[in-house]
């Protein structure tokens, strides 16, 4: 093992530690879909190859979860109120089991609200979710309570103390993640986070898991003012706007006045925006491409400055958009896109969860087809996305950083010394533009005309000599599922040719090796196509 730094382009770089950010957690639709098998093969691989660490997901409370049981739900005979509320875990274990047996582990978010606690019903979603405020404050704190100290049972404090524990999800969005207050959610969040610290003080607690970044004061109020987005949404240059995030600062200045605990601060970044303008109608924003990376400078200065500055920033969902039926997601543009951000931002949060790793994913349904521009990094035959091949490369760079330039790093593992990389052409011809968002997959395709090409040269000096490292590019001409499958017709149900087809063009990348010389010098020399993402890892 070679312990010496090496020379790069001939200087001796200064080391610093790489956060692995975006595999720290990885979001999925709702608790029930991971009963699924499918949904457990891909979050298995999810693991295995990818390294993903913890999986956050909607609806753990949910009748299908059948946690709170206050009927008998006896199908055919009566369906008796019980004589007091009994809770079961059976359905959650399932879960809860089979992730921790992968070697990850949860970040529970809190919610949604049993139907007999809630005091509005199938408020959002297809599986009609009840989000809104508890008829009993004192039945949900037990709720909560009960399925701690459950978890603590089965798995052990030393377990759970390591875990995450969110208050609700974007309870900015009334009436659909939440009918009531601002107030109201924040004194959900001061009964359950007391509730949690009773339990043990080891536990750790956070929120306020608001949704998203906004440049005008439609969330200043107790509910959301539509009249204060119309600027918003005729703005010529919402670059130029001042976006900030939601709630944030009145969240932790109120817990700060109540003394109460906030282990870490969770918040949404997309960078995009829907603006209600004066005709009523939403507007569709896309920010430019360094917004992700702005908008968590500003959090993380922002939390540094308020009276909980050790609190971790935990960002539970992130992607090109917050649409489900966004076809950028399938393609290699928002592969390139998602690579270049998170290298931005490796020093700027705890985490950054990719939303989401499967297409199996049913906030409107089951998606239309194959390719329907759902979350995933795999879609829901466990097809590879060109995201997946993106997050593999981050996926193998070490834990110590050598170079970073605006083309992509150059990493050494601690413990192994293994030197690696990634480099990418996100294109020129983009400027400061992001890659937006698009209703169809023809309407991609546009993108496929940015350029130009991208020489990427480097040397590595005082590495083992006669080491090979293997080449792995994901560009237009490898590994582009989506375009492949627009090719053979855009096929709603895939034949099981078709699927094998698509699964060789998905990991079809382009590969190829380079040996280090006898003197100890790796020469990196790659032309890269507009989209590229390179992947250098030893072999």
């Amino acid at each position: 093992m070679n312990n010496r730094t090496p020379t790069i382009d001939g200087v001796v770089p200064e080391e610093r530690h790489l956060a692995h950010v975006w595999n720290a957690c990885v979001g999925a639709g709702r608790a029930n879909e991971a009963l699924r098998a499918d949904w457990q093969q891909h979050f298995a691989e999810a693991v295995e190859k990818l390294g993903m660490r913890s999986v956050r997901f909607h609806g753990l409370f949910h009748d299908d979860m059948f946690v709170y049981r206050a009927r008998g739900g006896s199908g055919f005979g009566p369906d008796g109120e019980l004589s007091a509320p009994t809770y079961t875990f059976s359905y959650v274990d399932k879960v809860f089991d089979f992730i921790l047996e992968q070697g990850a582990r949860p970040f529970v978010e809190l919610g949604f609200m049993p139907r007999d606690l809630a005091t509005e019903t199938e408020t959002v979603f297809w599986w009609g979710a009840h989000a809104s405020p508890p008829n009993d404050m004192s039945r949900w704190v037990e709720l909560v309570t009960v399925t701690i100290e459950h978890w603590i049972d089965r798995y052990g404090l030393d377990e759970v103390a390591n875990w995450r524990f969110e208050v609700w999800n974007e309870p900015n969005l009334v009436p659909h993640f939440w009918t009531g207050t601002k107030t109201q959610y924040f004194e959900l969040y001061e009964a359950t986070a007391r509730a949690i610290k009773a339990i043990h003080s080891s536990l750790l607690v956070g929120g306020p898991s608001t949704s998203v970044f906004v440049p005008d004061a439609r969330y200043d109020g107790e509910t959301e003012d539509r009249e204060a987005q119309f600027t918003t949404a005729a703005a010529e240059d919402v670059d130029a706007l001042d976006w900030r995030p939601v709630w944030i600062e009145e969240f932790l200045a109120w817990c700060a006045e109540r003394n109460l605990p906030v282990d870490f601060v969770t918040t949404h970044v997309y960078p995009t925006d829907y603006a209600f303008g004066v005709s009523g109608d939403a507007k569709l924003i896309s920010r430019y491409a360094d917004a992700t990376l702005d908008d968590l400078t500003l959090l993380e200065r922002l939390v540094a400055e308020s009276a909980y500055p050790k609190a971790e920033i935990h960002i539970t969902e992130w992607s090109t958009t917050p649409s489900s039926r966004d076809s950028i997601h399938d393609t290699v543009f928002a592969a390139t896109y998602i690579t270049r951000a998170y290298l931005q931002c490796t020093d700027l949060a705890q985490s950054i969860s990719y939303w989401t790793f499967t297409d199996v994913f049913e906030e409107g349904g089951a998606g239309i087809g194959p390719f329907h521009g759902g979350f995933g990094i795999v879609n829901e035959q466990g097809i590879h996305k060109p995201t997946f091949h993106a997050f593999l490369a981050l996926a193998r760079l070490g834990d110590r950083l050598l170079l970073s330039t605006a083309e992509g790093v150059i990493t050494r593992d601690s413990a192994t010394s293994a030197i690696s990389a990634v480099f990418f052409n996100y294109p020129a011809d983009m400027g400061r533009a992001s890659v937006g968002s698009r209703d169809s997959y023809p309407e991609t395709r546009e993108l496929r005309q940015r350029g130009p090409a991208r020489r990427i040269r480097h040397s590595v000096e005082g590495l083992e000599p006669g080491a090979v490292f293997l080449i792995e590019i994901l560009d237009p001409d490898h590994g582009d599922v989506a375009e492949a499958w627009y090719r053979l017709g855009s096929p709603q149900n895939l034949t099981p040719a078709q699927t094998a087809h698509l699964r060789e063009v998905a990991d079809g990348l382009e590969r190829s090796s380079l040996t280090v010389s006898p003197e100890g010098v790796l020469e990196i020399d790659l032309d890269l196509q507009p989209w590229a993402v390179a992947s250098v890892v030893p072999l």
